[in-house]
């Protein structure tokens, strides 16, 4: 399956000094919400949660002090002590109709860690408090997604899609995976609908391009190949654009997509092998072979590479 291009950010914990208090900056405090009676979040025993805090907590710390802590272990990418400090603050008020975003954050602590089923627990203690989250439920299923369980992830995106008919990043994963499973025509309606509110969508443009490229319809490719490339011009798209133009004889064009391109990722394997096959359109034969061996340097199969030169 196609790497997905948007794994969301973390979501940090954004504190502002206040004059008794920090003010915590989110929009996910939902009233009234309570942790289940009875669970608490787990943290796996490895080096990292073991290793010991730098700062003796007083036990009159607030919740607000501890969450403050987090933030500053944040910002030095101290992923251990910020968990440490979000857990502290979750225990000393269990209660707190904001521990949702907090145990949001500390999944993605989590992810950052590579400790992917801790995350999704606590992505579902925070979905109990908080079920139509849209951006826990996108966290939770790209969580899913990286431990390899694409039924689960899938139920979540189809519950983000059912929950916000405006959310694209949903509808574009969905479609990619559509596409993936040789399901043309299910991509083609999820890209689409994202279209329907936002015409000028680069994923939605991305998915289509990609979409045609894959059914060899390589002039509606290059359309909305170049659409995307407008906002992102990015290896990856201009890659797949200058694939496209190979295919449709446009040289020079897949000529200037190719070197910027590189310019943005001189270690990419499969631009060199593209190079190899425009040089061999051009019957440049040394300069062929000198990009079949880039392409195999950079991390390209040297038997399929090898094919471009028969």
């Amino acid at each position: 399956m196609k790497t997905l291009r948007y794994i969301l950010l973390m979501g940090v914990v954004m504190v502002v000094a206040g004059t008794a208090h920090s003010q915590i900056v989110t929009d996910m405090a939902i009233k009234n919400t309570k942790i289940p009676k009875g669970e608490h979040p787990s943290v796996a025993e490895d080096k990292l949660s073991r290793q010991k805090m730098d700062v003796q907590l007083d036990s009159a710390a607030t919740y607000y002090t501890l969450i403050d802590s987090a933030q500053v272990r944040i910002a030095r990418k101290d992923w251990a002590g910020a968990e440490d400090f979000i857990r502290k603050a979750i225990a000393n008020e269990p209660t707190n109709n904001t521990n949702s975003m907090l145990l949001s954050n500390l999944g993605t602590l989590q992810r950052y860690q590579g400790k992917l089923q801790d995350a999704i627990k606590n992505y579902t203690l925070a979905l109990d408090m908080t079920p139509n989250a849209v951006t826990l439920l996108l966290n939770r299923a790209a969580t899913y997604m990286e431990s390899g369980d694409v039924e689960k992830a899938v139920a979540d995106f189809e519950k983000v899609r059912s929950l916000d008919e405006t959310e694209e990043e949903s509808r574009y994963t969905l479609g990619v995976m559509a596409m993936d499973n040789g399901d043309m025509a299910t991509a083609e309606e999820l890209f689409r609908e994202i279209k329907q509110f936002n015409d000028d969508s680069e994923l939605a443009n991305e998915g289509l391009g990609m979409m045609y490229k894959q059914k060899g319809d390589y002039g509606h490719a290059v359309v909305y190949l170049s659409e995307a490339i407008k906002k992102d011009p990015n290896p990856t798209l201009l890659g797949n654009r200058a694939d496209c133009y190979l295919i449709l004889k446009q040289l020079n064009s897949a000529s200037l997509d190719i070197q910027n391109a590189l310019e943005k990722a001189p270690d990419d394997g499969f631009l060199y092998l593209l190079r190899a096959k425009l040089n061999k359109m051009r019957f440049n034969k040394d300069d062929m072979k000198r990009d079949i061996e880039l392409a195999v340097k950079y991390g390209v199969d040297k038997e399929l590479a090898e094919q471009i030169g028969e």
